[in-house]
């Protein structure tokens, strides 16, 4: 199971790895965190469109499952941490996945910030034992942007070579969100993303996470 803290962070950070791992036998699953609302100041013309975005992307993937909590973007805080925790948690229970991904833990946003927190609380493996695998993800213009200190350090490689004209037609379809460089989110940064990763992992193009727990 993915866990996006916006729809499109599964698909940046994950998107290659998914297909990789739908073709190989694997069932995957999406939950997101937040979406647009009218609440928050997004016009209908938006709206409507990122809702054919989030078909389109289920459809492109074929995702098992896909849960949309619908939090308001940018309003996750302490407040409501306890509502996120336990919404987290019976997605997680309804699917009980045996591997989660999700934002990383330094990403500069913080509703990626509370996002990972939340579902990191989660994971505790007397309360779910079924997650056997905790792994955190890179995504552009959030993950390179983390506090120095802590900067995402990847412990795993997974080698999307096949897959990665596949995750540029997929982040197409969120065309709302892509832009020109020097902007992050946009196909030539994600492609450079992926070139110097698969050089550190002897491949063409990779996609880098942190293994976070890893129960053989």
């Amino acid at each position: 199971m993915v866990i996006s803290p916006h729809p499109d962070d599964e698909t940046l950070g994950a998107g290659g790895s998914l297909l990789k791992l739908k073709d190989l036998g694997n069932e995957i699953y999406w939950l997101n965190i937040t979406d647009a609302n009218a609440g928050v100041g997004y016009e209908g013309a938006f709206l409507k469109k990122r809702k054919i975005q989030i078909d389109r992307i289920r459809k492109y993937f074929g995702f098992s499952d896909f849960i949309n909590l619908k939090f308001s973007p940018t309003k996750l805080n302490d407040t409501i941490k306890g509502e996120l925790i336990n919404a987290i948690g019976e997605a997680l229970d309804k699917v009980k996945p045996d591997c989660i991904i999700l934002p990383d833990y330094n990403d500069v946003h913080s509703d990626h910030k509370y996002t990972y927190e939340a579902a990191h609380a989660c994971s505790k493996i007397f309360r779910r034992s079924y997650i056997k695998r905790i792994l955190t993800m890179e995504i552009i213009s959030e993950t390179n942007f983390g506090m120095p200190q802590d900067l995402f350090k990847p412990n795993l490689y997974i080698d999307i070579s096949d897959y990665f004209d596949k995750k540029v037609e997929a982040l197409n379809i969120y065309d709302t969100e892509l832009g020109q460089l020097p902007f992050p989110r946009s196909i030539e940064a994600l492609k450079a993303q992926a070139v110097i990763r698969g050089t550190e992992a002897g491949v063409l193009y990779a996609e880098a996470f942190r293994v976070v727990k890893e129960i053989e």
